[in-house]
């Protein structure tokens, strides 16, 4: 629950802890945003001359420009929209990896990642996962160590869905550059609440979501392909209508419309435009400050309870505001329901689609509760 004036909020009895899942309650004028776009334009954007389609269109290319903005990527047209984080982690991967090539990755991705791994693995793609230590945290010397003459691309996950647990991505990039191995990066977790800086951490793929941090609705998401990085070495997956070089029946070549295929989510789009203008407005580092206070304030309380086990890193400055645990003697589908019926707290049971991370921390196959914070969240 919150007292913010920058929300509807949630009823006032209403804890919602499920952030890592989606973020909500969003800013006031995400909502707002979208009806305006369905009352007053509602066109579809780049596919006719009309006012409202131009209209669309300057929608479109507003969201291109904030995001690219909180990634410090200076071409927005490298931004290329997707429904979600994995959609576009679908695009890096099946658009890079060939049979006969190395792939490297974490022990504490998510589904996202891990099963179009599998998938390219029965291909001929061969998959290294570099385990991480009990807290969740991958080290950049390990992720080295593992590459191969023909690894052809680093995919790590930023903060872990499970137990926040941050990886160091600078480091693993700068290796990553040192090695010309492309380096992709899922930040699903972090993108709006944890600074990113595309060039900064040498990235050249960027998969994001846009209804987490960045405060977006659901059905918004893409992938920022840095300056460093070819494009001409990423093949798209799909190709039909974009309203661009209609008198070709080829695909167009050119960014963004090479890997926007068909008419994107635009209300959705408006929507995300709004969500980073409030990012940007607020400050990704206020936005992190808070967070962390908050984080440290359930870490530390929870230490304090018997019989109640907290995982990770316990450490507010390496994590996001992901916090996972369980209480002896329950599982964590009886907590989650008890604090939900009894309490009117929204938190996630069982593995949260990463049972690899939860083998990581030792907590599978029973998985544990997740208090996924947001920044509208109060102590």
């Amino acid at each position: 629950m919150s007292g913010s004036r920058d929300h509807a909020g949630p009823a006032r009895d209403t804890i919602y802890f499920d952030n890592a899942a989606t973020s909500w309650p969003k800013p006031d004028t995400v909502a707002e945003a979208m009806i305006h776009f369905m009352m007053t334009v509602g066109a579809n954007p780049g596919r006719s001359g009309h006012r409202l389609s131009v209209e669309a269109g300057r929608v479109v290319n507003t969201a291109r420009e904030r995001v690219a903005e909180l990634f410090n990527l200076k071409d927005p047209m490298r931004i290329i929209f997707t429904p979600n984080a994995t959609h576009a982690l679908n695009l890096g991967m099946q658009g890079v990896l060939r049979a006969g090539d190395h792939v490297v990755t974490g022990s504490m991705e998510h589904n996202s990642v891990m099963r179009p791994l599998r998938d390219l693995e029965l291909q001929g793609v061969e998959v290294s996962v570099v385990q991480g230590d009990e807290g969740g945290f991958l080290r950049a010397e390990d992720v080295g160590g593992a590459v191969k003459p023909n690894t052809a691309m680093i995919i790590i996950n930023h903060g872990s869905n499970v137990v926040g647990s941050l990886a160091p991505i600078r480091e693993i990039g700068r290796l990553s550059r040192d090695h010309k191995i492309p380096f992709m990066v899922d930040t699903a977790q972090t993108a709006g609440s944890v600074p990113i800086d595309i060039e900064r951490d040498n990235i050249d793929l960027l998969a994001f979501t846009g209804h987490k941090g960045l405060f977006g609705p659901q059905g918004t998401g893409g992938l920022a392909i840095s300056e460093a990085f070819d494009a001409g070495g990423l093949c798209r997956v799909a190709s039909g209508g974009t309203g661009s070089r209609s008198e070709l029946e080829e695909h167009p070549d050119f960014l963004p419309d090479k890997y926007e295929a068909g008419t994107l989510n635009t209300v959705g789009l408006a929507g995300l435009a709004e969500g980073a203008r409030f990012i940007r407005d607020t400050g990704v580092g206020g936005i992190r400050k808070k967070e962390m206070e908050l984080t440290k304030r359930l870490i530390d309380g929870a230490k304090a309870v018997d019989g109640l086990k907290v995982y990770g890193g316990l450490d507010e400055t390496k994590q996001t505001s992901t916090v996972s645990l369980n209480i002896d003697g329950m599982s964590p589908s009886d907590l989650a329901f008890a604090l939900d019926d009894e309490h009117n707290m929204m938190c996630r049971a069982g593995l949260h689609c990463a049972p690899r991370a939860h083998r990581t921390i030792g907590t599978f196959p029973g998985g544990t509760v997740r208090f996924g914070m947001g920044y509208f969240n109060t102590p």
